[in-house]
């Protein structure tokens, strides 16, 4: 195992810069996921620590070996591709050997590491298979054994679920992070889903447009959003944002909504007096009651656990979830209060959230 470290780590495509000097700490045995809307730059990097991509500027440490230079299979990774990429005409059994069978690797040695990952992956009834005769999921689970009979010292993930069906999803996500927690190898994990980021990561990095917006663990991303770009990437239903003006009078501080509609403002939040702001507050965190925001309903969808209800405010789409059930008719009028310490301001030019 080893750690990762990213120290202003640049990549351009020509002349066009993809990421701009990157900075990430991967400590050892950790399982970091980078994750950001499509073209962010997530892949890329994941990439270069891979050494399949050159890097324009700055350094990647592996351990304490710089790798800028190293080709790939110098770098003591596994990469787990989104498609697989199993070989077709060689069994489950010869392309989890593949690797080791061409570093010439003696077959008592290969055995024993094919049969350990299969065991681990429940691969044994499906070694002697191709990979036409398995499932989604079951190539994923080859391509990963794959992987784990290298030993090596960084796992690296690119998507690796993005071709399969929600529910079998769901399972992968829980197969991946217990396997981690049985080999502990430093793992990067990269996806475009947040719910992804937030069930696997020990630590999460937000990317956009080639920068770190946020890095921490899952819930310090939910609770301290840095910004509102990554309060409304983290969390699903996405965070619920009304533009107002923050209004302090008689020591209180309120933010008014350009309907006239005045919130208390989040506890512990900064900002001056007239200034522009978000008001930033989650479905799950707002309640029915007699005053707050005015909201009418537009579509209800029971799930049975949970009731969501999307809103409009004054032409602001709204959602709102509640562990109760209710039956509105779609143009109700309802007032949605805000958990206060759960909510938060952001700067209306910056988007960075103000902090007392």
């Amino acid at each position: 195992m080893a750690s990762v470290t990213i120290q202003g780590v640049k990549k351009n495509f020509g002349d066009v810069p993809i990421l701009h000097g990157v900075d990430i700490d991967i400590q050892d045995g950790s399982f970091t996921v980078l994750v950001g809307p499509s073209g962010c730059g997530k892949s890329t990097l994941l990439r270069m620590i891979a050494g399949l991509e050159q890097i324009n500027g700055g350094e990647i440490r592996i351990g304490e070996r710089r790798v800028n230079d190293l080709p790939p299979k110098e770098r003591d990774i596994a990469m787990v591709f989104q498609n697989y990429a199993l070989y077709p005409h060689m069994t489950v059994r010869d392309n989890m050997a593949f690797s080791l069978a061409l570093a010439k690797t003696d077959k008592a040695t290969i055995d024993t590491k094919v049969q350990r990952a299969a065991e681990i992956l429940a691969l044994v009834p499906l070694l002697d298979r191709y990979p036409r005769q398995l499932s989604g999921g079951q190539r994923q689970r080859v391509a990963m054994g794959r992987a784990i009979v290298r030993d090596p010292q960084v796992f690296l993930f690119d998507e690796p679920l993005s071709n399969l069906d929600a529910k079998l999803r769901v399972a992968m996500r829980s197969e991946i992070k217990e396997l981690h927690q049985r080999l502990k190898t430093t793992s990067v994990y990269v996806t475009h889903d947040q719910i992804e980021a937030m069930t696997m990561g020990d630590k999460i990095v937000v990317m956009r447009d080639g920068r770190i917006e946020q890095t921490g663990s899952p819930l310090e991303l939910y609770d301290r959003p840095a910004n509102q770009f990554v309060a409304g990437f983290i969390g699903s239903p996405a965070m619920n944002f009304l533009p107002g003006t923050l209004r302090h009078a008689g020591g209180a501080a309120e933010v008014e909504l350009r309907d006239g509609t005045r919130l208390p403002a989040p506890v512990g939040s900064g900002g001056h007096d007239g200034q522009s702001v978000v008001y930033g507050t989650r479905p799950e965190h707002l309640t029915l009651g007699d005053t707050g925001i005015p909201s009418k309903v537009a579509v209800l969808e029971p799930t049975g656990m949970d009731t969501f209800v999307a809103c409009r405010h004054e032409g602001t789409e709204l959602s709102a979830v509640f562990r109760e059930r209710h039956d509105f008719a779609p143009g109700t009028l309802i007032h949605l209060q805000p958990d206060l310490a759960r909510a938060h301001l952001f700067d209306a030019g910056t988007g960075q959230r103000l902090v007392a």
